[in-house]
């Protein structure tokens, strides 16, 4: 007879509250006989998930989002070709302290794990004892005596219906969901890390164009002085280009500010103090171009990418396992006592054959009544794996949309790039031509002035939609689940 047979037959008699009182006497037996646990509970199954064949906007794949096998998102930081982006990246992951956390909480998910594999080992503990009495002369014979004993104790619960190795697979997918919720957190934290350095990056650039462009309203007020001073202009080009100079020297600060706070974020990031990535960041760079495109792949790729999603399905296994640990509490459970040892009423007796002692003892339980406890129990296990399920359902349909939002937003944006470079040559070829008018003496100055704050204009809404293009392709990444490395990408390295 197969274990399945064995544990249906018994499970269904002892499922049958008025059977119950019959079987207490033959529990021993049961007991011996039953080698083998009978799992009670449902055996997990992973869902069935139906994903669509293609993203939805497939139609925007294009060239720079390669679905080739190379171009693996595990460690995309180093697509950048920016040495100091990955040695950030790298500091970050050692030293954050959101992955201190996670690194923690899954070491004790693995002690649980431990904890629960012992639970289904016999416990044995030794002990000894030397004592002196002295009986009372006037109800006794007023002797003193010595007893002496050690020996070993051991303690055993049949998991007959598999109420443990229920408890074990639940805290091993339980160690499970928790790896995958540190590597969740490792792809948050580089794509923090990521959007924050190519914004500070950015503002950094935006500062410059600030600066550069404030060294050409300088250059325009030195022209509109002289052709005051020579009678040729009124005061009102000299206050305009005033104006026009002290307006682009206001916007400086807050760039400055917001560069500030960006450093202070990345700092915090590496679990360091405020203020220590200022000398790292001082020297200016221009934002880093990828190298290659992205391996957009196919919806189903998202089930062994996303870490997230992996940690849902572990955490469904976890709640299904539980089911069968409540679900157990139905049944009776059969404790195994024995103990070895040794007794005399003197040292010398005691290592003798004479003072050897055991016992064995099996002993069954069985919850007769408990007001519908445990029943309630078992409805509660379910409620939670339906949450689970839930829950993991909902993170795929997340998963999904952060995808095509990240697509959408990352091909649009290099479009809306595109035409700001087109618009930007143009206002550039207008601020030439306006100011050789100018100083020619064929356009009056407000055209200069219009034509320099355009220009402006331009390039900064330039340098924040390449800044853009790159962090929404880092938001791209990180929907796809990249920012850790899996097994298979390290066995293929």
């Amino acid at each position: 007879m197969s274990k399945a047979m064995k544990c249906e037959g018994w499970i269904s008699a002892f499922a049958d509250r008025s059977s119950r009182i019959r079987f207490i006497r033959p529990m021993a037996a049961l007991a011996i006989v039953l080698t083998e646990a009978c799992a009670v509970g449902p055996d997990y199954k992973a869902p069935q998930t139906v994903l669509p064949p293609e993203w939805h906007n497939k139609a925007l794949i294009d060239v720079s989002l390669s679905q080739s096998k190379e171009a693996s998102p595990a460690l995309w930081w180093s697509s950048f070709d920016d040495s100091v982006l990955s040695s950030i990246m790298e500091k970050a992951i050692k030293t954050n302290k959101d992955i201190m956390g996670a690194e923690a909480r899954l070491r004790e998910a693995r002690a649980k794990r431990d904890f629960a594999a012992g639970d289904r080992l016999p416990t044995v503990s030794a002990a000894a004892s030397a004592s002196r009495r002295r009986g009372s002369a006037e109800t006794g014979i007023g002797k003193t005596t010595d007893f002496y004993n050690a020996g070993f104790d051991a303690r055993w619960e049949l998991d007959i219906f598999g109420a443990r190795q229920r408890a074990l697979e639940a805290a091993e997918a339980s160690l499970q969901a928790g790896e995958e919720d540190l590597r969740d957190v490792m792809v948050t934290l580089t794509a923090e890390v990521g959007i924050n350095y190519l914004e500070a990056r950015s503002l950094q650039r935006r500062i410059a164009i600030a600066s550069e462009t404030l060294s050409a309203l300088n250059q325009s007020y030195e022209i509109a002085r002289w052709r005051k001073e020579a009678g040729l202009v009124t005061q009102l080009d000299e206050d305009q280009a005033i104006a026009s100079y002290q307006q682009t020297k206001a916007q400086i600060p807050s760039l400055e500010a917001g560069l500030e706070q960006n450093l202070n974020r990345l700092a915090v990031l590496l679990g360091e103090t405020p203020g220590s990535l200022h000398a790292l960041m001082a020297k200016k760079m221009e934002l880093p171009s990828p190298a290659r495109g992205v391996a957009v792949g196919i919806p189903a790729d998202l089930l062994r990418r996303r870490p997230d999603i992996r940690r849902a399905e572990r955490n469904l296994a976890a709640a299904t396992a539980q089911v069968g640990v409540a679900t157990a509490a139905l049944y009776p459970s059969f404790s195994l006592t024995g103990s070895l040892g040794l007794e005399a009423l003197s040292t010398g007796g005691l290592f003798t054959a004479n003072a050897r002692t055991w016992a064995l003892a099996l002993s069954p339980a069985l919850t007769l009544f408990d007001a519908g406890k445990n029943r309630a129990n078992i409805d509660a296990a379910q409620a939670r794996q339906e949450q689970a399920l839930a829950s993991y359902e909902g993170a795929l349909l997340t998963a999904l949309a952060d995808v095509e939002d990240a697509l959408s937003a990352y091909v649009r944006e290099k479009r809306r790039l595109e035409a700001l470079l087109a618009a930007e040559a143009a206002t550039l070829s207008a601020y030439k031509l306006a100011s050789d008018q100018y100083s020619a003496g064929l356009a009056d100055f407000l055209a200069v002035l219009v034509a320099q704050r355009t220009l402006l204009t331009m390039q900064d809404q330039r340098a924040v939609s390449e800044v853009a293009v790159l962090t929404d392709l880092v938001r791209l990444y990180k929907a796809l689940g990249g920012g850790w490395i899996r097994a298979e990408d390290k066995e293929n390295s």
